[in-house]
């Protein structure tokens, strides 16, 4: 769903007024797009739909009332994305060319070798050239934005102030949050981030460091930093806007990060940042295969001097260069 936010910042550029509804699989959608004024309806579908076929059923007949003037399948190579396309009532029905049987129905199709290869640029791309049938690879794409309010941003602000007050930390150096959960193979161990996270306090003592706490509940990093946990996906976004720095795994709470417009480091070891990374001028990732934790962390702090300008970024860059090599 985060992923998606640029292509409503583009629909809104391109048709302003225009009205917008949602069909997504489970609820998330709700908490992503609130606050975005041209999003009219937001239809979840049960991610388990069809063991409640009545449930479900009823949703799509509703969404059919609707005569659309256009239809939009961002997604490339997913059936039921598709499908939902095919089934909807709209003049005009834009997808990617990713086979004859599955383009049936549609009325625009733009060639699958045509997409971008980040995900987030992929619908974006898809509008722009509905709208002018021509692609400027140079024309900068919209960012992930859940596009926060100020009550928001400055809830999070306090919290993480009284998080790191509590602590006892350091924090002239400024606050990195950190989240170290993902899932299978994109999840490094705890001694992984161990050796990790003393090497960034080895380079920068005089920041203070924060836990963003995953779903399931449990410190990723032993308990050793103050922690936050929130079940709310703007709840976390509001956190993570209030640090100065975000180091993530790979996963959709990194996502998370960008959209909160925090400067993110994402860690990567096995999927591919092309298509997954965080992107804009603030943001950047870490391809972490054959590194050291140590390695990792060097690459991450030097990110954060010449990124985010932290202001006693060259005095520790010194320290780093000192004890890692």
């Amino acid at each position: 769903m985060i992923l998606v936010t640029p292509l409503i910042a583009e629909l809104e550029r391109l048709y302003q007024g225009a009205e917008i509804d949602i069909v997504a699989e489970g609820n998330a959608a709700v908490d992503v797009f609130q606050t975005f004024s041209s999003v009219r309806h937001i239809y979840c579908l049960s991610r388990r739909g069809f063991k409640h076929p009545f449930v479900f059923l009823s949703k799509i007949l509703r969404i059919r009332r609707t005569d659309y003037d256009l239809i939009i399948d961002p997604c490339l190579g997913s059936g039921f994305s598709r499908l939902l396309a095919r089934l909807f009532k709209g003049r005009r029905k834009l997808g990617f060319d990713d086979g004859a049987r599955r383009s049936r129905g549609m009325t625009h199709l733009v060639p699958a070798s045509m997409a971008p290869h980040h995900m987030a640029k992929r619908s974006v791309m898809l509008v722009r050239w509905y709208a002018s049938h021509q692609i400027n690879e140079a024309e900068d794409f919209p960012a992930l934005d859940l596009r926060l309010t100020a009550a928001e941003k400055q809830h999070g602000e306090q919290l993480i102030r009284r998080l790191v007050v509590a602590s006892d930390q350091p924090c002239e150096g400024g606050v990195i949050g950190l989240f170290a959960e993902a899932t299978g193979k994109k999840r490094y161990c705890q001694a992984w981030w161990n050796d990790f996270v003393s090497a960034v306090r080895l380079a920068i003592p005089e920041c203070s460091l924060v836990e963003i706490i995953p779903a399931h509940g449990r410190s990723m990093l032993d308990s050793k930093w103050p922690g936050y946990y929130s079940t709310s996906i703007r709840r976390m976004a509001s956190a993570m806007a209030g640090v100065d720095m975000m180091i993530s795994a790979d996963c959709g709470v990194m996502h998370l990060a960008v959209a909160s417009g925090t400067p993110t480091i994402g860690m990567f070891s096995v999927t591919d940042a092309k298509i997954y990374g965080p992107y804009g001028s603030h943001n950047a990732h870490v391809a972490t295969q054959g590194m050291s934790p140590q390695q990792a962390a060097k690459r991450a702090v030097a990110l954060y001097r010449e990124s985010f300008r932290l202001r006693s970024m060259p005095q520790a860059s010194h320290r780093l260069e000192a004890a890692l090599l």
